[in-house]
């Protein structure tokens, strides 16, 4: 099993997400939240998981989906990084 590793960035993502789902329910944002980090600690177990990001050359930044959020993380042998959560009707931006 490898280590999860949580970006700055990818928390302040997850902040945002949650501030804005929470203005019209504040436990559907933290169910939302939670459902998010269970996606993710899935990645423990099976790191290539997800697919190859197309916007990188990189093939180990890779992304999985929850909903309609692109979770953007780079994997290496021992350790996952979460990049970046964000909304597919955006732009991803490395």
């Amino acid at each position: 099993m490898v280590k999860i590793i949580w970006s700055p960035q990818s928390l302040a993502d997850l902040e945002q997400i949650a501030e804005y789902i929470a203005r019209a329910s504040p436990f559907y944002a933290s169910s939302f939240v939670e459902k998010i980090i269970e996606s993710v600690e899935i990645l423990a177990t099976f790191p290539r998981l997800g697919r190859k990001v197309p916007e990188s050359e990189d093939p180990n930044v890779r992304e999985i989906f929850y909903k309609k959020y692109r979770i953007i993380y780079q994997h290496s042998i021992n350790r996952i990084e979460i990049l970046t959560i964000f909304h597919s009707s955006r732009l991803l931006r490395l």
